[in-house]
C-alpha cells in the first residue's frame, strides 16, 4: 500500500507461512473438483495475490514473480483463470486484482475502497440479489457483478 494525504498506509493482511500454505492446498482441491489444473504459475499468481493482501497491478505481480519474471501472457493468462474460478477479483477502477477470500466460490462481491489511503474490503453485498432478478427479467444473463465503492477508512476519517 501506498501512504496517502493522511499519512498512513492502508493495510494489508496477506497471508504468509501455513496460512498461505493452507490457502494454496484448498485451491489447488477446488481447482481439482473443477476438473481444471493450477498449473505453475497460476500457482504463483495465487501465491502473490494471497500475500499482498490487497490489490495488485497485473505488472507488479510480473515484477514480483521471481526467478527471471513472468511475461505478461502468462500473468494474464492466470488472472483470467483466477477470476473465473472466484480465486479473483478485479478492481476496473483501480486497474488492479485482489485474492477473493471466500476464494474458489464465483459470487458477486462489493469492494469499499479508501480513496485516501488505497486500502480495500470486500463486503457481501445485498443489492447483488437485486440486481440478479433484474437482469433476470431482462433475459439477462450475469457473468460477474462486482460493485466498488470509494470513499474514507476509519484511519483516514
Amino acid at each position: 500500500m501506498s501512504k496517502g494525504a493522511c499519512g498512513h498506509e492502508g493495510e494489508a493482511a496477506g497471508l504468509a507461512g501455513r496460512a498461505l500454505d493452507a490457502a494454496l492446498s484448498e485451491a489447488g482441491v477446488r481447482v481439482a473438483a473443477a476438473d481444471e489444473r493450477l498449473t505453475d504459475s497460476r500457482r504463483r499468481v495465487l501465491e502473490l495475490l494471497l500475500e499482498a493482501g490487497g490489490p495488485v497491478k497485473a505488472y507488479d505481480l510480473i515484477a514480483a514473480y521471481g526467478q527471471g519474471g513472468a511475461k505478461p501472457p502468462t500473468v494474464y493468462r492466470a488472472l483470467e483463470f483466477l477470476e473465473r474460478l472466484g480465486f479473483a477479483h478485479r478492481l476496473e477502477s483501480l486497474n488492479a486484482y485482489v485474492a477473493c477470500p471466500r476464494s474458489g466460490e464465483v459470487h458477486a462481491a462489493a469492494f469499499l475502497i479508501c480513496q485516501c489511503c488505497g486500502a480495500t474490503a470486500e463486503i457481501e453485498p445485498e443489492v447483488s440479489a437485486g440486481v440478479e432478478v433484474a437482469a433476470e427479467a431482462h433475459g439477462f444473463e450475469l457473468r460477474g457483478l462486482t460493485l466498488e465503492a470509494r470513499g474514507l477508512c476509519g484511519a483516514c476519517r
